[in-house]
């Protein structure tokens, strides 16, 4: 695993922590009859994220391998989308919030380059 600062770049450990990150914010969330539904899409989607990037360690074939890597990345979109509306909807602008939509959105940029390379470089 390497550090640049306080960045992580492997890639399942960032996705483990980030997972980590989501549970603790929402154990500060009210769960009101409205927000119950988002904190559990949020917390699925988030922790699917590495949940998909573990499994494709142990895929049986580069196309699985690719698959897993592109439910995460769906993942991560989903889990940009819920904390958006967590912003929008129930005054939480603080700078955890923040500090997660930034992660989400550098996993999914970091996904989506990982599976350009994959096509371009395994014709998968």
């Amino acid at each position: 695993m390497c550090k640049s600062g306080s960045k992580i770049f492997d890639i399942e450990e960032r996705t483990f922590e980030f997972s980590v990150s989501i549970i603790n914010f929402l154990r500060n969330v009210e769960a009101s009859i409205a927000i119950k539904p988002m904190i559990s899409q949020l917390s699925r989607s988030a922790m699917s994220i590495g949940a998909n990037i573990t499994e494709a360690k142990c895929s049986s074939s580069k196309k699985e391998f690719k698959r897993y890597y592109e439910i995460a990345l769906k993942s991560a979109n989903e889990t940009k989308y819920w904390l958006r509306l967590f912003k929008a909807t129930n005054n939480y602008s603080g700078l955890e919030l923040d500090s997660l939509g930034k992660e989400a959105k550098e996993l999914s940029n970091i996904l989506g380059a990982s599976i350009i390379t994959m096509k371009n470089k395994r014709n998968v």
